[in-house]
């Protein structure tokens, strides 16, 4: 059996974590919209599989930037 390789131990994958409740809250407070005007991931993806996400969670995903020293990014689950 093959050893299952852990994508988010490679260089070119951004920091996956679930929003907190208080977190999507005020991201669509702040932006006046619903969750279902955000970008999605699938719930199949290899970056947040060991989230423990349902469909409909916030995926709140950090990058390095090299002007702005990170940005953040957010993604509604959805299944395939």
């Amino acid at each position: 059996m093959k050893a299952k390789y852990d994508v988010t131990k490679h260089t070119l994958v951004p920091k996956h974590s679930k929003a907190s409740d208080k977190e999507v809250k005020e991201l669509l407070e702040k932006y006046s919209i619903t969750a279902y005007q955000l970008p999605r991931i699938l719930i199949s993806d290899p970056a947040i599989e060991d989230l423990n996400v349902q469909e409909d969670d916030i995926v709140k995903i950090t990058r390095p930037s090299p002007t702005a020293g990170e940005t953040v990014f957010y993604r509604r689950v959805v299944t395939g």
